[in-house]
C-alpha cells in the first residue's frame, strides 16, 4: 500500500479512537463483487497475434459510516484481485510480435498469473461537505476512471465535495498517481504523444475543480476545470436538459471543452524535453503544444423502452483532445467514448447514432440492448483524407428475482476500421455478481 493509502488509514484510525464510533459501525456495509471477464481482439489487416484473455476478479469493498460529532470520520477499504484463467500474452520468439495483454500485466514477458490492487480512503464529513483522502474513482467531465476490463482503474489523491448550497454541488481535488486497469503500481500521469512507458514524460499533479447547478429538476448546468501540470489546462461547460413531450421525452446534452498548454508544454525547451501532445502541426509534425477546442451535441428521444440518439462532435486546433492517457486504455467524457476508439484527433468531425431498447416494457425485466455507430472524418493530416469508424453492439441482462437475483450477464461486440490504424474486431463477455457481507 503506497504512502497516501497508509496515511489515510492511520489518520482515520487515530481519529476514530477519540470519537463515538456507533455510526461508524452501524452504517457500515461490505460486499464481495465477482467478475468473470473474457476479452478477444482480432487484428484483421496486419500480421499480429489475436489478443485473447480470460480472468476472474474478486473485489472486496468495505464502506464505513461516519462517527458522531461535529466532524464525522469514516474509512473505505478496497482489495482488487484478478486471477488469470487464460491469456495469449507471452514472450515472443525471434522475429515474432510480443503484444502485451490488455487485461493482465506482463511478468517476464508473459501474462501474470494474478495481480492485485489494495486501496484505502479516509473520509471526513462536516454538515454537507465531505473530504476523501486516498484511493479515488472520479467520474467528472475532466477526469473519468476506466472500468472496461477485469479490474477498474483507480487514482490516489484527495477530493472535497460540498452540497451546502441548495441546488449546487461543488467539487475540488488533486490526483497524484494513477493505477491502470492492468497494473499494480502507482505512477505519474501523461497524455498521448508523451506517454511512452520508457522515454515518456509524466506528472504527479492533476488539479480539478467544478460545480454542478440544478436550477430545476429537468436542467443541469456544469462548469469544470482540470490541469495536468506541465501538460495542459482545460475548461468545460455543459448543459443537460430533459423535456417531457406530449409523446415521449427529449434529452439534450451539450458539451464544450477548451484546452491550452501548461508549464513545460507551453515552452519550446519543455517540448524539446518531451512534454508534448499528439496532433498535427503541419509539415509532417505530429507532436507539439496543446491547442484544442471540442464541442458536441447529443439529442436522445425516448418512448416506451425505445430510445434513439443522434449527435455531432467537432475538434479544432492543432493538437488532439488532451486527457490523462497512459496508453493502457482510458475513458473520456465525450459522446464518442466508444468501446475502443475515442474520435479525438486534431480536426476530427464525428457523427454518432445509437438505438437502444429496454425489454422490461414487454415483460422481460432486466434485459437491455443497444447498437451504436460512430463515423469520424477530416482528421488533420497532409492529405486531410484520414477517417475512421466504429460499430458497437451491447446486450445486458440482470436476473431480477429468485435464487440468482442480481446476477449480471453482458456481451459487447465492436468492429472498428480506419485508414491510419489497425482494423480490429473485438468481443467482451462478462458475468458479474455481488455478495453482500454486512
Amino acid at each position: 500500500m503506497k504512502n497516501s493509502s497508509r496515511v489515510a488509514l492511520v489518520v482515520t484510525l487515530g481519529c476514530i479512537q477519540h470519537s463515538y464510533a456507533s455510526g461508524f459501525i452501524e452504517d457500515s456495509k461490505a460486499s464481495l463483487d465477482l467478475r468473470n471477464f473474457y476479452f478477444n481482439q482480432d487484428t484483421r489487416n496486419q500480421k499480429a497475434p489475436t489478443d485473447q484473455e480470460w480472468g476472474q476478479a474478486f473485489m472486496l469493498n468495505y464502506q464505513s459510516g461516519f462517527t458522531e460529532g461535529l466532524v464525522g470520520v469514516g474509512l473505505d477499504l478496497q482489495m482488487l484481485y484478478g486471477v488469470r484463467l487464460d491469456a495469449s500474452g507471452r514472450a515472443g520468439k525471434a522475429g515474432e510480435s510480443n503484444t502485451p495483454g490488455s487485461v493482465f500485466p506482463l511478468d517476464d514477458g508473459k501474462a501474470a498469473n494474478d495481480f492485485s490492487k489494495p486501496g484505502a480512503t479516509a473520509k471526513f464529513r462536516i454538515s454537507q461537505t465531505q473530504l476523501k483522502v486516498g484511493t479515488l474513482t472520479p467520474k467528472i467531465p475532466v477526469l473519468v476512471y476506466e472500468d472496461g476490463r477485469l479490474l477498474p482503474e483507480t487514482f490516489r489523491g484527495w477530493q472535497v465535495d460540498s452540497k451546502e448550497l441548495d441546488k449546487f454541488n461543488f467539487m475540488a481535488g488533486r490526483i497524484e498517481q494513477v493505477l491502470d486497469r492492468n497494473s499494480t503500481n502507482g505512477q505519474g500521469m501523461s497524455i498521448a504523444g508523451a506517454n511512452d512507458p520508457v522515454k515518456g514524460k509524466f506528472s504527479n499533479q492533476f488539479y480539478y475543480t467544478g460545480v454542478d447547478y440544478n436550477p430545476t429538476k429537468n436542467l443541469q448546468l456544469q462548469y469544470y476545470y482540470g490541469s495536468l501540470e506541465d501538460f495542459y489546462q482545460q475548461h468545460f461547460l455543459g448543459l443537460i436538459h430533459n423535456w417531457q413531450l406530449p409523446v415521449g421525452t427529449l434529452k439534450t446534452d451539450l458539451r464544450y471543452f477548451y484546452s491550452t498548454s501548461d508549464g513545460k508544454n507551453g515552452s519550446q525547451s519543455g517540448r524539446n524535453e518531451g512534454y508534448v501532445s499528439a496532433g498535427y502541426y503541419g509539415n509532417g509534425v505530429n507532436v507539439g503544444k496543446v491547442d484544442n477546442k471540442l464541442w458536441s451535441g447529443l439529442f436522445t428521444y425516448s418512448l416506451q423502452g425505445h430510445s434513439l440518439s443522434l449527435g455531432y462532435q467537432k475538434t479544432t486546433g492543432e493538437s488532439d483532445f488532451p486527457h490523462i492517457n497512459q496508453g493502457q486504455g482510458r475513458s473520456v467524457y465525450l459522446i464518442t467514448n466508444s468501446q475502443s476508439l475515442k474520435f479525438v484527433n486534431a480536426g476530427e468531425e464525428a457523427t454518432v447514432g445509437t438505438y437502444a431498447y429496454d425489454f422490461s416494457t414487454i415483460g422481460l425485466t432486466g434485459l437491455k440492448s443497444s447498437v451504436t455507430y460512430i463515423s469520424g472524418r477530416h482528421i488533420d493530416t497532409p492529405t486531410q483524407s484520414n477517417k475512421e469508424w466504429e460499430r458497437d453492439m451491447r446486450i445486458d441482462y440482470v436476473v431480477p428475482s429468485g435464487t440468482f437475483k442480481g446476477l449480471g450477464l453482458m456481451w459487447r461486440g465492436a468492429v472498428f476500421r480506419g485508414n491510419d490504424s489497425a482494423d480490429k474486431d473485438e468481443t467482451r463477455l462478462m458475468v458479474s455478481y455481488s455478495i453482500p457481507l454486512m
